[in-house]
């Protein structure tokens, strides 16, 4: 009897590899929503709406921290977030020489229509899951990234 062997199974992805094409897929995503809104934003000035929104008024430095930018590139976003009349530089309270960037009335309105490009992607991203499912997901992600932070 003449049998042919199963296809060779793929090799699963590393965990780093995934992580990277899940966020690859979720910025896509997110970029996707935001055009079908009639909204010019990239995925970074999205972040930077929502650090702020969630955080409120903090130095250039600090909000390139929090979104991971080098200060060029934050400076090119601000620069551009500004023009849109997203938010604004305002002198710094104790230090004259920083500023603090804030939300501006359109940055707070644009935010709250972002929100929902935000829970619609992320829903889609974890339909597939159960409650338990996503619980547990975030959990295991939460984990991952203290033993990151810890080992640095």
């Amino acid at each position: 009897m003449n049998t042919v062997p199963p296809p060779p199974s793929q090799p699963r992805e590393s965990l780093g590899v995934l992580l990277g094409l899940v966020r690859t897929e979720l910025v896509r995503s997110m970029e996707a929503e935001i055009a079908a809104k009639g909204l010019d934003l990239k995925f970074t000035q999205f972040l930077i709406l929502k650090r702020l929104a969630a955080l409120g008024p903090m130095s250039a430095t600090e909000l390139a921290r929090a979104v991971e930018l080098d200060g060029g590139a934050m400076t090119r976003q601000l620069d551009q977030l500004e023009r849109k009349g997203c938010l604004r530089r305002c002198p710094h309270e104790q230090d004259r020489r920083a500023l603090r960037i804030e939300l501006t009335d359109e940055g707070h309105a644009l935010w709250q229509q972002l929100t929902g490009c935000n829970e619609h992607v992320l829903a889609a991203a974890q339909a597939s899951l159960t409650a338990d499912e996503r619980h547990q997901l975030h959990d295991y992600l939460e984990r991952v990234l203290r033993a990151l932070r810890a080992k640095n």
